[in-house]
């Protein structure tokens, strides 16, 4: 789970902010904090992996106290959900390293999509191999695109999305063209089309091996089993 502290001087906000986390799974609320001050103090007591941070409160205000974070070293990630909407707030907001910025009033559609994207660049970053750059930019830059990408020319969702679950059932165990034509129920040829979108999307690898007599064996591995490339093209 992901641990979250609200940091809200307005108790109505901090509530309405309370309940519309709970509704994002894979968030758990530490504490809200009413102040800067009491959000430092929740800070260098627990462990917490974000917070939901308003700027504009008496004493020390966010971006003071998201400098404060910066400056501490601490690996605590940042979204700011504030009715500032100027450039200069924005802008230092972002150079301290907010990861999504959010203008109040606002819908609840808006904090979902923040929060989904944070959760899914969390998991992104727990995979032990190697990040490719089309799982990054699907976290970093294409938040707000919609789920389903248009697909290439005789390439079917549905079969996309059969293949991809025999794909996942396999883990990471190499697999043939023709072992998997026969795992989803298409001809060799069509099959080939498949593995090679994967492959130019990023998320199978193609070996190629050699036999006794010298003959090509071409196999393909998924390189992730996380889902964030593919959901945009699953729909």
């Amino acid at each position: 789970m992901i641990r979250v502290v609200i940091v809200e001087d307005d108790p109505m906000v901090a509530e309405f902010n309370r309940r519309y986390l709970e509704l994002v799974e894979g968030f758990e609320l530490i504490a809200v904090a009413y102040s800067a001050d009491k959000a430092l103090e929740i800070l260098n007591k627990q462990e917490v992996d974000l917070v939901l941070l308003d700027i504009f409160m008496p004493g020390m205000n966010g971006l003071e106290l998201l400098s404060r974070i910066r400056t501490s070293g601490k690996g605590v990630d940042v979204i700011i959900v504030s009715a500032a909407c100027d450039s200069n707030s924005i802008k230092t907001a972002l150079r301290f390293g907010a990861t999504d910025y959010i203008i109040k009033p606002f819908e609840f559609e808006r904090l979902e999509a923040a929060l989904s994207a944070y959760r899914d660049l969390v998991k992104l970053m727990q995979e032990p191999n190697r990040i490719n750059q089309l799982e990054l930019d699907n976290c970093i830059l294409y938040k707000e695109q919609p789920a389903a990408a248009k697909l290439p020319k005789g390439i079917d969702r549905n079969t996309l999305t059969k293949t991809w679950e025999k794909i996942n059932g396999l883990k990471r165990t190499a697999f043939s063209t023709e072992e998997m034509a026969s795992y989803v129920g298409i001809s060799r040829v069509s099959m080939r089309k498949y593995l090679d979108f994967l492959k130019n999307i990023g998320v199978l690898d193609l070996e190629i091996t050699y036999g006794t007599i010298g003959r090509p064996v071409y196999r393909y591995r998924c390189t992730s089993l996380t889902n964030n490339l593919m959901q945009r093209y699953l729909g």
